[in-house]
């Protein structure tokens, strides 16, 4: 998987202090520079949670069966894309705001996620994903045998 560095834009800090810094560690807090003016990249948010990992995708206008969710090496990657609505009817737009296109967000996951176990779902326009964290092994009192 090639390494694309992404270009990072100023935002006020949603978390205060350390959480922040921990998100941003293991989740990036890269947004991908648009590479023409109507490139566009959705806005997420992440939180962690007792058992896991949430990451909530804005997707408006994007059909969920034509985004693709994959992992590897640890890097959890959606691609996709929203398409320009048109329609020979209603005749052409006068004004165009929405962005359209391909999309691509990437984000290291941590060592605590179990990727086997990562789900997602959607609807109203956001996208769902679910890593569940890996089970914590309980520390272990190793007994010492005398020799002899």
């Amino acid at each position: 998987m090639s390494q694309l560095r992404q270009v990072s834009f100023r935002r006020a800090p949603v978390f205060g202090g350390d959480v922040r810094n921990v998100f941003e560690h293991f989740f990036g807090n890269d947004i991908p520079a648009p590479a023409a003016a109507n490139a566009w990249a959705p806005r997420v948010d992440i939180r962690e949670e007792a058992g896991r990992f949430l990451i909530l995708a804005d997707v408006p206008g994007v059909e969920l069966s034509d985004i693709e969710i994959q992992m590897e090496k640890n890097v959890l990657t959606l691609k996709g894309e929203r398409k320009t609505f048109t329609s020979e009817a209603e005749g052409k737009f006068s004004r165009v705001e929405r962005s359209v296109g391909a999309f691509k967000r990437s984000f290291t996951l941590p060592e605590s996620a179990d990727a086997d176990g990562i789900t997602a779902s959607g609807g109203n326009g956001v996208l769902e994903i679910a890593i569940p964290k890996k089970a914590e092994s309980a520390p272990r009192r190793i007994t010492i045998n005398a020799a002899g």
